[in-house]
């Protein structure tokens, strides 16, 4: 496990502290895989959650793969074991959507929340997200959606929800939900050579209304660098 402590507790204090207003949605994403893009979201929700007055969530967008949870459960000796399953929705509201609704036994439509659960993380204030994938039935597609009901509500609840998204190559996820997020932070491999992709991403992710706060060099010896500020169009 690579320590990002330094690094992210500068990130951190570069993000600005969540607002009186309510809470605030931190979106984290690389244009490539291996960038190291969910590394440095699950560092930042673990250090959020230290001057939390309520929680942190970790929502991870690489939903059936479902990676934050596997590598928070290899990591209990540092992070603490996961807790039990609960509703990841306060409302039933949801981010993604099933295609084709499936039928529970009673024969009525299984809601899209049912398939997220929320796990605590140790006896932290934070929490991770898990896709229920064997809940899922043949046929079944799964589709993320831009309707911000899922996080206006959520907001009502913790203090910063921290967006672990696929990177650009994998998945549009990331544009999808641009509008909602309040920070989008793009994150760069320390070795990365071509810096067009992280640029394409960027300019992407303004033209569908993301605020992108800047670029994390990952595993840099250098401080991390906010750079290249845009505004939400």
């Amino acid at each position: 496990m690579v320590d990002l402590s330094d690094e992210i507790a500068e990130l951190w204090e570069a993000l600005g502290s969540p607002g009186a207003a309510g809470a605030r949605v931190i979106q984290v994403v690389a244009a490539r895989r291996g960038e190291g893009a969910s590394s440095v979201a699950r560092a930042l929700a673990a250090h959020a959650c230290r001057s939390a007055l309520r929680s942190v969530w970790l929502v991870d967008l690489d939903i059936l793969a479902g990676a934050q949870f596997s590598a928070l459960s290899g990591e209990e000796a540092h992070y603490g074991k996961l807790g039990p399953a609960a509703s990841a929705s306060p409302d039933g509201s949801m981010f993604f959507t099933l295609r084709p609704t499936a039928l529970s036994a009673a024969r009525t439509p299984i809601a899209d929340a049912k398939y997220l659960s929320a796990h605590q993380v140790g006896d932290a204030r934070w929490w991770v997200t898990r896709f229920q994938s064997e809940r899922l039935q043949p046929g079944q597609n799964l589709h993320v959606i831009g309707d911000p009901a899922y996080w206006s509500t959520l907001r009502r609840h913790v203090d910063v929800i921290i967006v672990d998204c696929p990177s650009l190559d994998r998945s549009g996820a990331a544009l999808t939900l641009a509008k909602n997020m309040d920070q989008t932070v793009i994150v760069v491999a320390a070795d990365e050579v071509d810096v067009r992709p992280p640029a394409m991403l960027r300019d992407a992710l303004v033209e569908a209304g993301a605020s992108v706060s800047g670029l994390f060099v990952n595993r840099a010896g250098m401080a991390p660098a906010l750079k290249q500020k845009s505004q939400r169009r």
